[in-house]
């Protein structure tokens, strides 16, 4: 029977928390994956991506940044890439370093985690990478993002200048990855996947979903993209 189990580590003076999902066979290898800007690690795509590789013998880490969900820190305060890039650092070195998982197989991020795992990629090997809905650059998408996720309040200024990022520089460092996107996507314009695609290095591949938004509510969507997942990690076995 596939498990889950809370897992708790440091990052820089932050207790963060995590939730390990594991499958019923011996040192499988494991995918950590890093929630958007103002999400958390109860995202239902995360925990279908999840289900689906513990059913295929692969564990999945889903975890909270800090200043958000269970883990520790303000956020307005303690957010900005280089601390999420920090925090999957000491996420990674902690699986690795848990005794019932084998090696990393891969990274997963949505919509600002996928500028995480992209940025981090760029700076440490990892099998395989996949981003749904990432931007490349802030632009005005930190501002667009803090309206959708609460239109009554705006994005304090010390907080748009830290999210202040452009990975340009760094994406010719990166391989090895699927980039999916939503054609409407109201958030991050789709040419920011194409850019992404266009920049990094073979293997690589790039889905459109026709109609697609940021959020991936159609069902025939999710479900498509369980599969792509999945087939795109199990290439690197």
């Amino acid at each position: 029977m596939p498990q889950r189990q809370t897992i708790r580590f440091q990052s820089d003076q932050y207790e963060l928390v995590g939730t390990l999902h594991r499958p019923d066979t011996p040192n499988p290898p494991f995918v950590i994956g890093c929630h958007g800007l103002f999400a958390d690690r109860q995202s239902p795509k995360q925990i279908a991506l999840a289900e689906t590789c513990t059913q295929n013998g692969i564990a999945y880490l889903r975890f909270d940044h800090r200043g958000c969900g269970q883990s520790q820190g303000d956020f307005n305060t303690v957010t900005s890439l280089t601390a999420r890039c920090t925090d999957l650092k000491q996420a990674m070195q902690t699986m690795q370093r848990f005794p019932a998982t084998g090696p990393c197989l891969g990274l997963f991020g949505s919509s600002f985690g996928g500028t995480v795992v992209l940025a981090y990629s760029a700076r440490n090997q990892v099998p395989r990478l996949v981003t749904f809905a990432a931007p490349y650059c802030d632009k005005t998408i930190v501002r667009k993002a803090a309206h959708e996720a609460n239109p009554r309040e705006t994005i304090s200024s010390r907080l748009a200048r830290t999210l202040q990022f452009d990975l340009t520089p760094q994406l010719s460092l990166v391989s090895n990855i699927l980039v999916v996107h939503g054609q409407d996507d109201e958030l991050v314009p789709v040419d920011h996947a194409r850019y992404i695609h266009a920049r990094t290095r073979q293997p690589k591949k790039l889905i459109i979903q026709p109609r697609g938004d940021h959020r991936m509510s159609d069902l025939d969507h999710q479900r498509l993209f369980q599969t792509q997942f999945l087939s795109w990690l199990q290439h690197a076995l």
